[in-house]
């Protein structure tokens, strides 16, 4: 099966360092590989709505149609490999990723598209710039991407991390540009929850 990976974007500003050291480890797959690159910034998503205890008893959602939830459903779903391109906001992803994250749990209600199902397998990725020189600060983005892969059960690539906080400043840090170069190349694992012992 041929690998696509969508690159998920979630900077409050374009070309971040984020998105560069996303870009130099994107640069090593294999040219059979196909990529897309799709920013929430320029496809936002509107507040997220949880219609699962609504007073109409009824969860079920409509599949949705020409709108940008359509759009990034459809990339989701076309998707083998899913990275999430997110700075280190507050320790954790961006609000456009979370924001992102949360339809995930709204795509699950809409029962024509058997959402769990279709994404057991996938792999999701992660690749973030951060300020501090301590990596151990990024444990809560590591956390929320693993644990959300662990739910449907997705396999999990990891995390890249970078140190970077003026525009380009990530182009420094050769120890983050040296693991761009085999990022990919690892194998994904099956993502656990941490008292997940099978």
């Amino acid at each position: 099966m041929t690998r696509k990976f969508l690159f998920v974007l979630g900077s409050a500003r374009p070309e971040g360092n984020s998105e560069i050291l996303a870009r130099a480890a994107a640069e090593q797959l294999p040219p059979d590989v196909e990529q897309r690159w799709l920013s929430l910034a320029e496809h936002p998503l509107p507040d997220f709505e949880d219609l699962r205890h609504h007073a109409s008893g009824n969860r079920a959602r409509p599949l949705p149609v020409g709108d940008n939830e359509a759009l990034l459903l459809e990339a989701t779903l076309d998707a083998t490999d899913i990275v999430i391109v997110s700075p280190l906001y507050w320790y954790s992803v961006s609000a456009s990723v979370k924001r992102y994250l949360d339809y995930w749990d709204a795509w699950l209600e809409v029962p024509e598209l058997g959402f769990q199902d279709a994404m057991k397998g996938r792999a999701l990725w992660g690749v973030t710039a951060l300020a501090h020189r301590e990596e151990e600060v990024a444990e809560p983005l590591i956390g929320t991407l693993r644990y959300s892969a662990a739910y449907f059960p997705m396999r999990f690539g990891g995390v890249l991390l970078g140190n970077g906080t003026r525009p380009g400043q990530v182009l420094d840090d050769t120890g983050a540009l040296a693991r761009a170069k085999t990022f990919f190349a690892e194998e994904p694992q099956p993502a656990r929850y941490p008292y997940d012992t099978q």
